[in-house]
């Protein structure tokens, strides 16, 4: 059996090391080391720890924090923790589709932000609208960032309206990647309306549509619809889906991956389904007239 004591010891230093990542964004373990006056090896124990968490993503020579901003915590009232662990297994999937070097845009739902927190440390261009995305990269040497300008929504941290929609006229980008408050047979919807003609203009900029959402959001509608179905390439939803909208979605042209515990890259060949004990790739391809 493990002391008592060695555990509370391990509780109240990992408890200090968690607050000196959240407060420099990236921390070398040396700095680390002589700062908590350990060893290195029990650093690095400690920062498997806080990954395994969700509170640091460890890279080389040190480690970024991850940890919730205020902003998230807001996310997190409105979610219980089962729901919370759907959008953290869809983020984890849907990282599997992004390429090192990769230029991808993130709006400010908090499925994104969840998808963000697997993108710490990987080399890519990212241009998102919410500020707590900026944030976990803002000290990521890694990442090529850009922060859209405009008006700021103060309850989801994000940047919409005409200064935003001006910049993304500019603006290339291989993905966007895009959450949404409900989904029915007609498309994909938001509840706010400037937000909608953001997310639009980034659908614009984009190669590459891709809807977030967990399986609570299907079979509702919001204030305003976002796209139809044929505007959007791919949707990743958690494995709770029902029978029913996994038969609506074979109607459509929109490849779908679902999620479970852990994220696995999806087979990509038509028309076919892959199970595995991480997730499930279904791509339906309906048949097209051509002349």
């Amino acid at each position: 059996m493990i002391p008592s004591n060695h555990l509370n010891g391990s509780v109240v230093r990992r408890g200090k090391l968690r607050e000196l990542i959240r407060e420099h964004g990236f921390v070398s373990i040396p700095d680390l080391r002589d700062a908590m006056e350990v060893s290195e090896s029990t650093i690095r124990r400690d920062l498997e720890a806080l990954e395994e968490s969700g509170e640091a993503k460890r890279t080389h020579g040190g480690v970024f924090s991850t940890g919730p901003t205020t902003a998230v915590k807001q996310f997190e009232t409105k979610q219980n923790p089962g729901q919370w662990d759907k959008k953290r297994s869809i983020a984890q999937c849907a990282a599997s589709l992004i390429e090192d070097h990769d230029t991808l845009l993130l709006d400010g739902g908090s499925t994104t932000y969840e998808l963000a927190r697997q993108l710490i440390g990987r080399p890519l261009q990212i241009v998102t609208n919410s500020l707590p995305v900026a944030n976990l990269f803002s000290a990521c040497d890694s990442v090529d960032l850009v922060l859209l300008g405009g008006a700021i929504h103060h309850r989801t941290g994000v940047t919409l309206g005409n200064f935003a929609n001006q910049m993304l006229q500019s603006i290339t980008v291989q993905k966007a990647f895009l959450s949404v408050a409900g989904i029915n047979v007609r498309g994909f919807y938001n509840s706010n309306m400037l937000l909608v003609e953001t997310e639009r203009a980034m659908m614009k900029c984009a190669d590459r549509t891709i809807i977030v959402a967990d399986s609570s959001k299907f079979g509702r509608c919001s204030l305003t619809r976002l796209c139809e179905w044929s505007d959007v390439h791919t949707l990743v939803a958690d494995s709770d889906l029902n029978d029913l909208w996994r038969t609506q979605v074979r109607e459509t042209n929109v490849q779908l991956i679902l999620a479970s515990s852990a994220a696995a890259k999806p087979d990509e060949a038509n028309d076919h389904l892959t199970d595995s004990s991480h997730s499930t790739a279904i791509h339906f391809k309906t048949c097209e007239a051509t002349s």
